[in-house]
């Protein structure tokens, strides 16, 4: 349970933010549904196209993850 401030600020409790993946920054919204209203993250949809060209090389998939794995 957690309680408004006089700014309308509340909490959301560290298991709820670890069960959902919330970080500092993260933007959530407030969805109204049949039973109440629900909080959800919002993701970003190209989340991973920031690391998209970061691996400097031209490995193969399964050749880097040999590589990683120490299997080659």
């Amino acid at each position: 349970m957690t309680r408004v401030t006089e700014k309308g600020q509340v909490t959301i409790p560290k298991s709820i933010r670890e069960e959902l993946g919330i970080r500092p920054g993260d933007e959530i919204t407030f969805v109204e549904t049949e039973q109440g209203y629900v909080v959800r993250k919002e993701v970003d949809e190209s989340r991973f196209e920031k690391w998209r060209g970061v691996a400097d090389t031209d490995d193969t998939v399964r050749d880097r993850m040999a590589e990683l794995r120490d299997t080659r």
